[in-house]
């Protein structure tokens, strides 16, 4: 199958493009570890999420969230508690 052929059958049974819906596929995962695992660095999630860069990683997260990473751990927790 070519790749925009996947890509429109991808869309038509997701409502995302294959890259949107791995973003926010990853962007879950890192939410998630920061609001798991508060001992563990920003830059650990990032690149357990598959990041090289933090601020790469900072920048998907809040446009996927509209909040920056710390934000969300710290809003996470308060959640906990």
């Amino acid at each position: 199958m070519s790749r925009s052929k996947f890509a429109e059958r991808f869309r038509r049974a997701t409502g995302l493009a294959p890259i949107q819906y791995l973003t926010l596929w990853r962007m879950q995962r890192a939410r998630r570890r920061l609001q798991t695992f508060p001992e563990e660095t920003v830059v650990s999630v990032a690149e357990s999420v598959g990041y090289r860069s933090e601020f790469a990683f900072a920048k998907a997260f809040k446009r996927t969230f509209g909040q920056g990473p710390g934000a969300a751990r710290r809003d996470g927790l308060g959640q906990h508690s």
